[in-house]
């Protein structure tokens, strides 16, 4: 800084005020053109530290996921929080746990340890969570996930609208008889667009036939099984509903094996708009889009509403529900 206050020909008070952008100061710009011109002369850096003591934000958001960053489609979730932390000049600090409940606890310890402002806490699909208590000690948005006693802000997608869009797409092209194939587990998304398929039969009048309601594991193989079951039933669906894009990869497997053309013959409606198969499929898949990389943007953005009006977190955790637009391709 004194270095810079030389070249500049200025006190480093005056160097200080304008490094740190002090909006009381009244420097006039040619002071200031000076400084900028001899901080880039030099390759000054403030210690970013020091200036976080100073002011008591160190504009670091911190990123604690359990696989996000290891999978091809949910990591636009931290994309999303990137750029909106970007924007207003912040930076992430990420620790992807592997799911590890240990690590998630150490995690969030050194994230405190280290002054972030703020923390996501955020999972690769839609779950209940039970966050370390540490995270309580700082504005905390939940992301991808929900804790059951609601203490903290959080972003889930709308399971229950997707499913209800999704069947609505097939009943308005005339199919009546549409088999759902969904995951065995009760997690929070299958529940949510199951009663959503159930919601858009009851609204057309189409009466709900349990028998074409298939449940199994959530793999592509697990779809080729379960299309091979429902489509040898004696009245089998003219369309196929499926809990995600890997299961319905499985089931244009067997339709293909069966001889039967999508969606001549069976339409199928995947959901998550996973890149590396929804768009590559042929032919390619109408799907549901899972909002990855909104809810990124939202979780940033609330958390750093939280860490500028701290009283905002006094006030009932905001919980938001975020639409999972419908991607019309070719299969249906």
């Amino acid at each position: 800084m004194k270095d810079v206050a030389e070249l500049a020909g200025v006190s480093r008070t005056t160097v200080s005020f304008v490094i740190n952008d002090r909006p009381d100061a009244n420097i006039p710009q040619e002071t200031i053109d000076k400084v900028l011109t001899a901080v880039d002369q030099l390759g000054y850096r403030p210690n970013a530290l020091a200036q976080g003591l100073r002011a008591q934000k160190t504009h670091t958001i911190g990123f604690i996921s359990d696989e996000i960053a290891t999978t091809p489609y949910a990591g636009h979730m931290i994309q999303g929080a990137q750029d909106l932390a970007w924007k207003h000049n912040n930076i992430i600090l990420l620790v992807n746990t592997g799911n590890n409940q240990d690590m998630k606890k150490t995690a969030a310890d050194v994230m405190l340890q280290r002054q972030v402002d703020g923390i996501i806490y955020a999972t690769m699909y839609h779950r209940e969570v039970h966050p370390p208590e540490s995270l309580k000690q700082v504005p905390t948005v939940l992301l991808d996930c929900f804790d059951a006693n609601q203490a903290f802000p959080s972003v889930v997608p709308d399971e229950v609208l997707g499913g209800q869009q999704a069947t609505e797409y097939l009943l308005q092209k005339g199919h009546r008889r549409i088999g759902f194939l969904c995951d065995v587990l009760p997690v929070s998304a299958k529940l949510g667009r199951l009663q959503g398929y159930q919601q858009a039969l009851q609204k057309q009048g189409v009466v709900y036939d349990p028998d074409i309601v298939l449940e199994g594991g959530s793999l592509a193989s697990d779809g080729y099984n379960l299309t091979m079951a429902i489509m040898q039933q004696p009245n089998p669906p003219t369309a196929l509903f499926c809990y995600n894009d890997r299961m319905a990869m499985g089931a244009y497997d067997a339709l293909r094996k069966l001889n039967l053309s999508i969606p001549n013959d069976v339409a199928v409606v995947g959901f998550d708009n996973q890149e590396l198969i929804a768009g590559h499929l042929y032919p390619t898949l109408t799907t549901m889009q899972l909002p990855h990389y909104e809810m990124g943007k939202w979780a940033a953005q609330h958390l750093l509403h939280l860490i500028k009006h701290p009283e905002a977190r006094q006030e009932t955790a905001v919980q938001h529900i975020m639409p999972c637009p419908l991607i019309e391709r070719e299969s249906a």
